[in-house]
């Protein structure tokens, strides 16, 4: 039954869908806007800051302290001040759009006890416009979110060799030395920490706190027990006493694997029974093969692999280990990385503790021999509870954290370096050029940072929801396989199967689906309806892929009676990646839309389930690249997602409050509140980045009545509050004397004469006058050799005049450049001297 939806106050659509959408679109461009919201916490005073963004990186680097202890730098609070210009100006003016950053800096003597307390400028921050994006050097652009794996814990099944399954698990920190440890078909645990050599793996939990063999059984439950030395089994078991022949000399020492010699030399003396390990064999293997017997020994023989040209002294090596596991500033698990691993090893480790436990290692090593089991499974790194997004805030932060930690170490540098460091203040040992080098490189050429796709409003929306996975730290287009391209179950709801270039990029650029937002930890998540005993219930609840991993998911237009229960008794759901039936009772949640599953693209074809997927691909591609009409259209057959996008694109105005309309001209709109009057200006024959143009026309009368949050000026590529990319002109299917064949069309030429589909572009040309070894560049009228028909469009100044019509290859400024002195002439030298400079020669330019 067709039903009306309001889109705007003027126009209503008639929706026709079986299925209803019960929860709004989220904020399409929230994911940007959050994220840069997260890394300033400019909404949160100074004490009640997080550590978080901006706040954790000043945090973590201070306090800087001077090598011999006596002088400390400590960060106390930052302050974001006001820009120095406005959002327009930077555009017109070619500035970067900014604000300055102060942090208040305590430069401590240690000795003296005394405090210096000064504020110090960090650096001029772009500020994040409304619409998600930035203004560098007057142009627009985009931080386009990065899909990369998640800090954490994976283990994989290998069969390098046909039969021999390698098992391993890796551990990736945030920061620091990656770790893998392996499993061999000899049974041997061996860790190799950042590609380097190989390590018994019990030889890392001496270090990290089991110090002995019997400490490194205990951390695996083993027990002492009597086996007959009759037993087929004993061997490669580890004993757990030592034995003596008659004249005291060691038959099998305590510790040690038991052979097949062992066990005749037993047999010899006529020893029946022995005490042995009740303990996993990979783990008897990896101890006999681990000569270390205490901690001290464990780090030296760490040490001497890893830095075979350095004397192995203890506390070389106690330094070396501290520095590569136990300093929080080397070696950083994050966040993030410590709640997938609480979540993997289901350990209950607070979320503070960001560095590897004994715990985690153990348990690591557990799940490893379990692997051996033929029903266990390895992990998947294309599923998306393993894969996060890192947003604008987070990619920043990384980037100035190399600036601060360069900063940090000019101040450690100058604060040896200074004569008279008793009398210096902060300023004087901190140096911000480095935090304004990592800004410029991030925003100006970061592989992230991108020139922002301005064709029309569908095209900035989906450019700001983009989700890469290139860039720093993530794949490159030559090494990602076709594994890391594939669209994957776990993209169901959260990543768009569809919307993807066709290139080199294929599957590596993708865009987020209509619904998806992020968590707190940057999974993508999705919303979904809960079911309890066969009926709809009214709560939603956002899923991660992990947390949908063992639920059973039905789809948006399930059957439901007007009571919310389930009609069909068997129901078609989702489980893991297959399609299964199962009774209604046991369904968990529905999808909330049949929309859910693409992106806002996407969600723009009618009839979407009737197109062939690749068509569909070239369809969502295509319709970005729609340049705005002079008069554009909303279409006739729509499907409900028009009016989200050109509002959340901000090509559009939006009324920020209630009201009534005093005034509407061209350029401004003015709506009163009471005795408050608001002004919205309105952006007239703006170039954007494509050369479209960016335009916006009031939709509002005079004396009309507003609510907040209502359209009231269209953009570009809008009409009446919704996306109108085109125009509706009626199709026929035909053949034409063949002047349709294949892929060409015939058009009518009212379509032509009627402007119907005219755009309007926008060209800049620069110039620059320079001054040469040879004299002043000069922009003048007086071309040689130039016929007066050629300079009908100019002035007198050699600039072409407001108004006139050129064509290609019209002289738009007259320039010239002097040429190089020669020999002159004697009637040369008259010109010269009646005429002065006049009669130098110059080059057309």
């Amino acid at each position: 039954m067709a039903e009306f939806v309001p889109v705007s106050k003027e126009r209503q659509r008639l929706t026709f869908g079986r299925a209803r959408d019960l929860v709004e679109i989220p904020d399409m461009i929230e994911v940007q806007r959050d994220s840069y919201a997260w890394f300033f916490q400019e909404a949160e005073k100074n004490d009640a800051r997080q550590a978080q963004g901006l706040q954790e990186l000043l945090l973590e680097v201070f306090p800087i302290e001077s090598y011999d202890g006596a002088f400390a730098l400590e960060f106390v609070r930052y302050a974001l001040d006001e820009p120095s210009s406005g959002e327009e100006e930077a555009r017109q003016r070619d500035l970067t759009w900014s604000r300055p950053i102060r942090a208040t800096i305590r430069l401590v003597n240690r000795k003296t006890k005394e405090i210096k307390e000064e504020e110090i400028f960090l650096g001029d921050f772009p500020i994040m416009t409304a619409r998600g994006t930035f203004i560098i050097n007057g142009t627009e652009r985009v931080v386009v979110n990065q899909l990369a794996r998640s800090a954490g814990v994976y283990f994989t099944k290998d069969e390098q060799i046909p039969g021999q399954e390698v098992y391993s698990a890796k551990i990736i920190p945030d920061r620091g030395a990656w770790l893998e440890f392996s499993l061999t078909p000899g049974d041997l645990i061996s860790v190799n920490i950042d590609n380097r050599k190989k390590i018994p793996g019990t030889l890392l939990l001496k270090i990290f706190g089991a110090s002995t063999n019997e400490g490194v059984l205990d951390l695996f439950d083993a027990k002492e027990v009597e086996k007959d030395t009759s037993e087929e089994n004993l061997r490669g078991m580890l004993s757990a006493e030592s034995v003596l022949d008659q004249e005291g000399n060691p038959i099998l020492p305590r510790n040690k694997t038991i052979s097949k010699e062992h066990l005749e030399a037993l047999a010899a003396i006529g020893r029946t029974k022995i005490r042995v390990w009740s303990v996993d064999p990979a783990i008897a293997v990896t101890l006999e093969k681990d000569e270390a017997q205490n901690a001290d020994e464990a780090m030296v023989a760490l040490f001497r692999k890893l830095r075979p040209n350095e004397p192995p002294r203890v506390e070389n090596a106690r330094e070396y280990v501290h520095t590569l596991f136990f300093d929080t500033r080397r070696y950083n698990l994050g966040r993030v990385g410590r709640y997938k691993m609480n979540r993997r090893l289901d350990l209950t480790i607070p979320e503070e503790v960001r560095l590897l436990q004994k715990e985690d290692l153990v348990s690591i090593l557990k799940n490893l021999l379990r692997l051996k089991d033929p029903e266990s499974m390895g992990d998947d790194i294309d599923h998306l509870g393993n894969r996060r997004v890192r947003s604008v805030g987070e990619l920043l932060q990384n980037q100035i954290r190399i600036g601060l930690l360069r900063m940090e170490r000019i101040a450690k540098e100058r604060m040896t370096t200074i004569p008279d460091l008793d009398s210096a203040m902060a300023r004087d040992l901190i140096n911000v050029r480095p935090i304004a080098a990592s800004l410029r490189e991030f925003f100006g050429s970061g592989q992230l940072s991108q020139f922002m796709d301005q064709t029309n409003p569908l095209a900035e929306v989906t450019h700001r929801r983009r989700l890469s996975a290139l860039g720093p730290g993530g794949l490159t287009r030559e090494r990602a396989g076709f594994e890391a391209r594939d669209v994957h179950s776990t993209h169901y709801g959260r990543v768009c199967p569809i919307e993807t270039p066709e290139g080199p990029n294929i599957g590596l650029v993708t865009s987020l689906a209509t619904y998806a937002r992020l968590n707190q930890y940057g999974f993508l998540i999705t919303p979904r309806r809960k079911v309890e005993e066969g009926r709809v219930t009214r709560e939603i609840t956002f899923l991660s892929a992990d947390e949908e991993d063992n639920v059973y998911v039905g789809m948006a237009n399930t059957p439901v009676d007007a009571d919310g229960r389930i009609i069909p008794e068997e129901c078609f759901t989702r489980y893991q990646e297959n399609i299964v039936s199962v009774p209604r009772d046991e369904v968990d949640y529905l999808d909330v839309s049949p929309k859910q599953i693409v992106s806002a693209s996407t969600a723009l074809i009618p009839f979407l389930e009737h197109d062939d997927a690749n068509r569909a691909l070239m369809g969502s591609n295509m319709q970005r690249q729609a340049v705005p009409l002079i008069a554009p259209m909303a279409p006739v057959v729509g499907t409900g997602v028009e009016h989200r996008i050109a509002k959340d694109s901000g090509s559009c105005v939006v009324a920020s409050n209630n009201g009534t309309v005093t005034y509407v001209d061209s350029n401004r709109i003015e709506i009163k509140k009471g005795a408050k009057t608001t002004v919205y200006p309105l952006v007239k024959f703006r170039r954007s980045n494509q050369g479209t143009i960016i335009h916006q026309k009031p939709i509002v009368k005079r004396g009309d009545t507003v609510s907040k949050e209502q359209i009231i000026a269209d953009g570009q590529a809008t009409e009446g509050g919704e996306l109108a990319l085109g125009r509706n002109v009626l199709v026929a299917f035909m053949s034409w004397e063949g002047f349709n064949y294949e892929d060409a069309i015939l058009l009518s030429e009212r379509l032509v004469k009627e402007d119907f589909y005219s755009s309007i572009h926008i060209e800049e040309y620069e110039i620059e006058a320079r001054d040469t070894k040879l004299g002043p560049e000069e922009i003048t009228r007086d071309i040689p050799n130039v016929g007066e028909d050629m300079l009908k469009n100019l002035d007198e100044d050699g600039v072409v005049r407001v108004g006139a019509e050129v064509n290609a290859g019209d002289i738009l400024v007259g320039k010239v450049t002097p040429k190089g002195e020669s020999d002159q002439t004697p009637e040369e030298k008259l010109l010269r001297a009646i005429f002065g400079e006049k009669a130098r020669e110059v080059r057309d330019t």
